[in-house]
Order: C-alpha cells, then sequence, then structure tokens
C-alpha cells in the first residue's frame, strides 16, 4: 500500500468516530511497576487533551486514543484535571503520564499545566512522560533539566524505517528518535522506549524478529524499553484489518520469545500486554493465556528469566507451526 494510500485510508476510518466533548480524566488507576530495581506502587494518569497533533493529521495505523480526545478543551479544564488527580494521589513513588499525545506538544499541553503537574507531584521519585521526538528540544531540556525526577518516553515502535513509514505511519524515522535519545541522554535526562511487536502487514516470525531487533536497538538509548504487543483499537486502520480477518494480535507466546532473547541487551526489558488475553490483544489459546499473562508480568517485575522458563500448552506447537509457515503462505497469497 502506497504511503499516500495508507493515510487516506487511516484518516477515513477514523471519521466514523464519535467524541464526547468531556472535560475529565479518562482514567486513574495505581498497579505495581519496577524503579530502580525494586517493585514499588504507581500512580498511572491519563488526561483528556485535545490528542496527539500528528493523529489530526494522518495518526498511526493502531493507535486508538483519538477517541478520548476532545478537541474544544481548554488550559483550565487540564489544570482541574491535575487537580482531580491529585485527590487520588496515594503518595506513590512512581507516577506515570498519559495523554493520548505528547507531553511536551505546548499545543496539547501548554507549558503551565506542566509546570504545575511537575509541582502538584513534586514528590515521587520518578514521573514519566511521553513525548514524540519533534518536541525534544533545547527549550524542552531545559524545562526538564530543572526537574530532577522526570522520565521521558519516546514511542519509536520499531527500528525499521520500513515499518514506520509504510506499515505503523509514525510520522518519523529512527533518525529522528536518535536524535531526540541522544539529546535527552546527553542532559542527563532517563529514557525509556516503547517497541510495538506485530505491526499490521508483517507475519509472526517477522514481527518476533523485528521486535528483538528493536528492542536491541532502543536498549543503546533506554533504562527501560517496553514491549508493547499490538491490541486493536475502536477505528483503526488495524481493526478494520482485525475485522475482515486479516490481522490477529500477536500470541502471548511471541511475546515470551521476545522477552527471553533480549534479556540480557543492558537496559530493562518488560511488557504489560493491553487486553491481553482477549481477542483484541495478545493470546494464545484461551486456557493458557492467564498463565502466561501471569509469567510475564512476574517476570517485568522482576526481571527474573525464571518466570519465562518452562511454560508449556498445547497450543504452543501450532504458535510454532505458524511461525515456521507463514511467511511462505504470506509470500504465496501476496504474489500469486
Amino acid at each position: 500500500m502506497e504511503l499516500k494510500e495508507l493515510q487516506k485510508r487511516i484518516r477515513d476510518i477514523r471519521k466514523n468516530s464519535r467524541r464526547e466533548e468531556k472535560k475529565g480524566l479518562i482514567a486513574v488507576w495505581k498497579e505495581k511497576d519496577r524503579f530502580n530495581k525494586e517493585i514499588v506502587d504507581s500512580f498511572v494518569m491519563i488526561f483528556r487533551t485535545k490528542g496527539c497533533r500528528w493523529a489530526y493529521h494522518s495518526g498511526c495505523s493502531m493507535c486508538g486514543y483519538f477517541n478520548d480526545t476532545n478537541p474544544k478543551i481548554r488550559e483550565e479544564e487540564l489544570l482541574a484535571q491535575i487537580e482531580e488527580a491529585k485527590k487520588k494521589y496515594g503518595g506513590e513513588q512512581l507516577i506515570k503520564v498519559f495523554t493520548s499525545g505528547s507531553f511536551l506538544d505546548d499545543w496539547e499541553v501548554p507549558k503551565n499545566v506542566r509546570e504545575k503537574l511537575y509541582d502538584t507531584f513534586s514528590s515521587a521519585k520518578r514521573i514519566i512522560v511521553e513525548s514524540r521526538p519533534e518536541y525534544i528540544t533545547q527549550e524542552k531540556i531545559e524545562e526538564l533539566s530543572s526537574r530532577q525526577n522526570v522520565m521521558v518516553a519516546l514511542g519509536l515502535e520499531s527500528a525499521n524505517n520500513e515499518t514506520l513509514i509504510y506499515r505503523i505511519n509514525k510520522g518519523f524515522t529512527v533518525e529522528d528518535y536518535v536524535r531526540a535519545a541522544e539529546l535527552l541522554l546527553r542532559n542527563d535526562i532517563p529514557v525509556k522506549t516503547y517497541i510495538l511487536l506485530k505491526p499490521p502487514f508483517m507475519t509472526e516470525r517477522k514481527a518476533i524478529n523485528e521486535a528483538i531487533y528493536s528492542v536491541k536497538f532502543a536498549s543503546k538509548y533506554s533504562e527501560v524499553v517496553s514491549v508493547n504487543p499490538m491490541n486493536v483499537q475502536n477505528y483503526t486502520l488495524v481493526e478494520y484489518l482485525w475485522r475482515r480477518g486479516e490481522y490477529r494480535a500477536p500470541w502471548l507466546w511471541s511475546v515470551v520469545e521476545v522477552l527471553k532473547r533480549t534479556v540480557e541487551v543492558g537496559a530493562e526489558v518488560v511488557s504489560y500486554p493491553t487486553a491481553g488475553g482477549t481477542k483484541r490483544g495478545a493470546h494464545n489459546c484461551g486456557r493458557c493465556d492467564k498463565k502466561v499473562m501471569k509469567s510475564i508480568l512476574n517476570f517485568s517485575l522482576t526481571q527474573d528469566e525464571k518466570y519465562l522458563n518452562e511454560l508449556e500448552c498445547s497450543c504452543k506447537k501450532k504458535w510454532r507451526k505458524i511461525v515456521e509457515n507463514e511467511d511462505y503462505v504470506w509470500d504465496y497469497t501476496v504474489n500469486s
């Protein structure tokens, strides 16, 4: 599929979404996570913003976070969400901030709103915020350097430019990620990187191999690399393909395989599969999903490889056959 055709298809599918002009936080919850080689309590908040600026132009093939955004939201309503989150905060050491876009984009989150959040949660040992590489500028570096507890998460997704352009429509390149990551590291700002497992238009084997390659690449710039297996979100190109029977979310066995083959890359490699064990998320046969999901979580929290070993189920043989043979079926279907 040509790039212009891909972008048009993404926009056309997205037109069917009906966003409501809500003003409050999308979600707040608490969970376990890993910080300084220890298991800690974390506080997670998803702010309702205008959303990702790239999504207004075209957007990524798999991202449905725009469904919860409000294009008309005002600055005072963003500030009110910080107060709303403050009331629910229980002193957790780790805070994770999501905005359905880029926290460091002034258009989405004005600077005084960012400063208000930093000040409100200054007691936290770490605040993780997300951004696309284009918003990592010298001005933002000065802003972040004045704080000692902020980590920036970058959604690289893949270290393969062909995938970024023609499968994900990410809107930036690997080189853009490297520039941003190096700028952050030069200024002692820690980096977390997200890698997507199984973008569309890719077989299971190729998805596994590319994720492993991408994790190893990102580990050179990251304190933490998070392997995010695809979950099928509403009004996305991936959902369109999934409903037509042309896409399957990755197997949980594939997540395990990627983690097992990247345990010694230098960075901590984790995975918290969204919608894991459901048809829209990474899943196996249904019988072993809970057990495998629990093992993935335990490994992510402890970095102990024992949780990934000796996992067995009869469906593992089917997964292996798919990994070994799907490429041949794919090539025959595409080229015949």
